[in-house]
Formats: C-alpha cells, structure tokens, sequence
C-alpha cells in the first residue's frame, strides 16, 4: 500500500495543504480536484498512480480543505488559483508535471498549461472544460448576487451538521445520483468535527455568486495555446452538454476515453476505472522505463 503524506507548503503568500506520494521515478504528476472538493477525496486515485510509478502531489485549492482561506476583505477568483499552482510548484521544486484535473481544476489547469507550457508533459480532464458560455449582459445581475452573498457570507458562521446522516443528506441535495454508500465514504473526508456537529471543510465565500461572467472566449484562447497531450475523461455529463463536447474537441490533439456510468464524481463512484482510463493514457505518454 502507498504511505500517503500530509504537507504544508507556503506560496503565493497562503500555506497550502497538500497530499503527496512518492511512487517511483515516471515523474511528478499533479492533480487538481474541483469546486467544494478536496485532495483527499482523490486518495485511492492518488495511491493508485503513485503505485505506477508517479511522484504524485494534491493540493487542495485555496480555501478548501486545510489550506488556509484567503483573509478579511479578499476573494476567490479564477486567476488566484492559478497564480497558486504556479508557485506551489516552484515551492516544491516541480519544473515540469502530468497534471489531472476535475471539473473546476479542469479550467485552472487549461490556464495555467497555456501560459507555463514548458511546465505541462500531459493534460488529462475529467469533466473539466469550463461551465457553458455567459453573455456579458448577465454581468451587473451577478455583480448584484455577489454582492448580497457577500453580506450574507461574511456574517455567517460555518453551517453545523448533527449527524453523519445530515452530511449525507446535504451532500445528496448536490449529488442525488450518487449512491448512499459512496456519500457516506466521501462525507467523512468531505468534513470535519466542530461543537455540535460536523461543518464542511470549505469556506462559505465559495458559496457566493463570481461577480463576473465566464468568459468563454477568453478561456478558449488558452485552450488553443495548450501543446501537450490531451486526455478527455467523460463520466457522462461531458456528453450531456453539446456545447462542452464541442470545446473538449476543440484542445489540439485531444483523445476521448469514458468511464461508462461514473458520473460526474468519477473518483467517488469508479476510481478503479478512472484509474485504468488515466494509466492507459499516461503509459502512452510517459512510459515506464524498461530499466
């Protein structure tokens, strides 16, 4: 079994919680989870990998997980967590890395290949191509919704959850296809215990509406810049929204490859077959040496 380690890295001016596995020497590989997740929620994916020879390190994104939250009066936006991929992994001395990246990971790791594609050997997505495009009209309504969250966040204490069974229960109200026993498993990674309860390990900030559109214009403009090989893991919802298939098609040299049922949590629901999609891909593009 691979010894997975807990760290605290310092860059970008916030410590970083980050999971690491030493696997061998097929390289470092980074792997990005999405919005409200955390690294651990990848543990048997990481522990696979790293058990086929990859270094493998999993921060959890800002804000989320244990890595701290950003201070009285800041923010989350798009660009910080790229801003902290690239310096976490100065900080860790990663010149270059596979990356793996889910849904929200996804579009940071779309930036951060087209502006550092010295630093990206490979790109695998899964379910990770950005949120439909926005017209600009719907900016002020969202800088409204943003700035009443605001309010609201900013005064709001964590919500505190009695039972395991009330975690499973919210978690439901996100992931009504996902079974019972999978949100049990992933509940118990998903929080910690506080007075009275459990709370999710994420900041409520996060829960608040972006002030600004997504832009996908823009954002396929990086997708054009990407020059590493490209892996599209499909869960099922990928397939569900022509206009994201359409733009997955659009990475240069982008091969397909679908983890049938899974899901949009394909690490929670089939990470045995998430693992035999990646590795398929990744023995293409990084070989074990024969050595």
């Amino acid at each position: 079994m691979t010894l997975l380690l807990d760290r605290t890295v310092d860059a970008n001016g916030l410590r970083h919680h980050v999971v690491e596995a030493h696997g061998g020497a097929r390289g470092d590989l980074v792997l990005l989870h999405g919005y409200l997740d955390l690294a651990h929620s990848f543990d048997a994916v990481i522990e696979a990998l790293a058990g086929r020879g990859f270094h493998v390190v999993a921060p959890d994104f800002r804000g989320h997980g244990d890595t701290d939250r950003v201070p009285r009066g800041a923010y989350y936006h798009s660009l910080d967590y790229v801003a902290d991929l690239d310096a976490l992994a100065d900080a860790l001395g990663i010149a270059r890395a596979h990356v793996i990246a889910h849904s929200m990971g996804g579009s940071v790791a779309t930036r951060w290949a087209a502006a550092r594609p010295e630093r990206v050997a490979s790109l695998a997505l899964l379910e990770g191509v950005g949120p439909p495009a926005m017209p600009a009209d719907v900016t002020p309504d969202r800088t409204t919704a943003w700035l009443d969250g605001l309010r609201k966040a900013r005064g709001r204490t964590p919500r505190v959850m009695a039972t395991r069974d009330e975690v499973v229960a919210r978690m439901r109200l996100s992931h009504p296809m996902v079974q019972r026993d999978v949100l049990e498993r992933a509940a118990i990674v998903a929080t910690r215990g506080v007075e009275g309860g459990y709370a999710f390990r994420f900041d409520p900030l996060h829960q608040t509406t972006s002030p600004t559109r997504f832009d996908a214009e823009a954002f396929e403009a990086s997708v054009a810049r990407v020059r590493c090989p490209v892996l599209m893991v499909d869960g099922g919802d990928l397939t569900l929204f022509e206009e994201l298939l359409e733009r997955a098609r659009r990475y240069p040299g982008a091969r397909f490859a679908a983890v049938e049922g899974a899901g949009h949590m394909m690490h929670w629901t089939a990470p045995d077959l998430l693992v035999a999609a990646l590795m398929a891909f990744l023995d293409d593009v990084a070989p074990a040496s024969n050595g």
